[in-house]
């Protein structure tokens, strides 16, 4: 992204990017996304069906990027920058994540024009600030997932005489996970070690359950030298060790949804996912949230609310700078949030969204959020530390899927917070 700052034009577009408006900002809107598939796919219909509805002279482009989350769409999006031909908006994760684009002064100061104090008001804290993570608003977060989840399926853990409420901490899961495994026939933990992120995601919130919300946003910040948790890391990964005796034989070959399923059919016990795993639950039938599946924090998070957030930004050099407003103050107002975060499978940033199209899961997760006492961002979901550092940290865990060499990775994860 070097350099980018010198290839931006004026603040709001002069229509000289592809798709130009000639100026007037009435440009096709081009939505940049990675929303391709199940839920995520109709939430986004939904969020423009019912920014349609307010604006119906917008013209929109649905653009979703080849490939899978994040990487691609990245790529895409960066050279289109380096190119001045940059999209109205793109899906990126608030924090961190945007970092390139800040220090490359690539993106509109939306804060007068889109933030309004009705807006300010209304948005969390957490989500208001991943919004401007170098002083200034440059995204609209749309939603927030939960990370720290232990999702599990209620007749395995009845036949095993498990209550998961009662498991205090990273290690009491452990000893869970031995009692599933001797009295039932099913996987205690479900996992799926094809992509690195879910081991990574999962290192992350043992960490948490282990040594505390402020040690692992402590670790993340820039500036900390990292080796000073060195213990907490190595005893982190030992926990995992322990868990992927317990694992699903084809964890290597099979992906998230697919170790998720597990849940649903009875084969396995117990999966620690976001709440997007949720979805898989309520399609699926005679599978009802408190009588076949129920979920708890994950042991030792029990005062957490670990957040994965999703937004959209204005670039500047915009080819339709009056539809992009239009776009992104829409996606801050409570009927897009309305519409998007129920069909998502998240509940929303504002705080004064309805309850009543969420069902009960989705509004209980609505609760422990308000009432959560720490709320740290995400590394594998690219909100708690820059790309560069996202990227050295999933190559750490796609070697530790494979070895599950704890202090090979121990230093990994140290020289990648180092960056």
């Amino acid at each position: 992204m070097a350099g980018l700052a010198g290839c931006t034009g004026g603040d709001q577009g002069d229509g000289s990017g592809g798709g130009g408006s000639g100026g007037d900002g009435s440009g096709t809107l081009e939505i940049v996304h990675w929303w391709t598939a199940g839920g995520e796919k109709q939430a986004l219909n939904a969020l423009l069906d019912g920014f349609k509805e307010k604006h119906s002279d917008v013209q929109v482009n649905n653009n979703p990027a080849p490939g899978g989350a994040g990487s691609a769409l990245d790529a895409v999006v960066k050279n289109r920058v380096l190119n001045q031909n940059p999209p109205s908006t793109f899906q990126i994760w608030p924090g961190d994540a945007l970092k390139p684009y800040t220090d490359s002064d690539v993106l509109q100061n939306i804060g007068d024009n889109v933030w309004t104090e009705e807006m300010r008001n209304a948005y969390l804290p957490g989500p208001k600030n991943a919004a401007k993570p170098a002083g200034q608003f440059v995204a609209v977060p749309i939603n927030i997932h939960r990370l720290n989840n232990l999702f599990y399926n209620t007749a395995v853990l009845e036949q095993a005489g498990v209550d998961p409420s009662s498991i205090r901490n990273p290690q009491g899961l452990v000893d869970a996970l031995d009692t599933i495994a001797q009295e039932t026939d099913a996987v205690p933990m479900a996992h799926s070690t094809q992509d690195s992120w879910p081991t990574l995601q999962l290192w992350e919130t043992v960490f948490i359950g282990e040594q505390g919300p402020d040690a692992y946003v402590k670790l993340t910040e820039e500036g900390t030298d990292p080796a000073q948790f060195r213990d907490g890391i190595r005893s982190a990964l030992r926990r995992i060790d322990q868990y992927r005796q317990h694992f699903n034989q084809d964890a290597g070959s099979i992906s998230w949804d697919q170790a998720n399923g597990k849940i649903v059919d009875g084969q396995a016990a117990m999966i620690h996912q976001g709440d997007w795993a949720a979805g898989q639950y309520v399609s699926a039938e005679n599978f009802n949230y408190e009588g076949e599946w129920n979920m708890v924090p994950f042991p030792g998070t029990q005062d957490t609310y670990s957040i994965v957030m999703d937004s959209f930004v204005f670039p500047k050099n915009n080819p339709s700078p009056d539809a992009t407003r239009k776009f992104l103050s829409y996606c801050g107002t409570v009927d897009a949030q309305r519409r998007f975060n129920p069909v998502k499978g998240s509940i929303p940033p504002r705080k004064d969204v309805p309850t009543d199209p969420f069902g009960p899961f989705l509004t209980s997760q609505m609760e422990d959020f308000q009432s959560a006492n720490a709320q740290p961002p995400t590394i594998a979901h690219g909100s708690a530390v820059p790309p560069e550092v996202k990227s050295s940290m999933e190559e750490t865990f796609a070697a530790f899927n494979g070895n599950w060499n704890v202090d090979r990775t121990t230093q990994g994860i140290v020289d990648a917070l180092r960056q």
